[in-house]
């Protein structure tokens, strides 16, 4: 397969739109605590905003800048995001990693939709950028902890 082949088979059509339409993709006006995520490697950042109630995540923004890939996976988390606490979306960063780092299986249901992203295990520049959504996620959840 030529590399314009791998590339438009790395960029398939659900990935761009997913990146498209990302949900949440606002900063929240009065959030309770955030976080910003950047890919040395590439430039990529994530700034997730969050309010966090009995330990689940009530209300969520991001502002994604990021290549196609990490936008897919900012549209996937934030498709999924509410209603999840710290446990759930760091057994889904960590399923996700598996997935690109090590020819583990596709996350769990919420996250399943990550599936997507398959192609990019072979781009390991690219994983960081596809990361930070959840890293971010994670930073805040952990700094809404310390404020508690």
């Amino acid at each position: 397969m030529s590399a314009d082949e791998e590339l438009i088979k790395l960029y398939s059509q659900r990935i761009l739109s997913l990146a498209a339409e990302i949900p949440h993709a606002k900063r929240l006006s009065s959030p309770q605590v955030t976080a910003k995520k950047r890919s040395p490697l590439c430039g990529s950042t994530v700034t997730v905003d969050l309010r966090v109630s009995d330990g689940r995540i009530s209300d969520f923004g991001q502002d994604v800048k990021a290549c196609a890939l990490g936008q897919a996976s900012a549209s996937v988390l934030g498709a999924n995001v509410i209603g999840l606490s710290r446990d759930e979306i760091e057994r889904g960063r960590n399923q996700l990693r598996a997935m690109l780092k090590e020819n583990g299986p596709v996350p769990d249901r919420p996250f399943d939709g990550l599936e997507v992203l398959l192609p990019a295990k072979d781009y390991k520049n690219r994983h960081a950028s596809i990361m930070l959504a959840f890293e971010a996620t994670l930073a805040a959840f952990d700094e809404a902890a310390q404020a508690a």
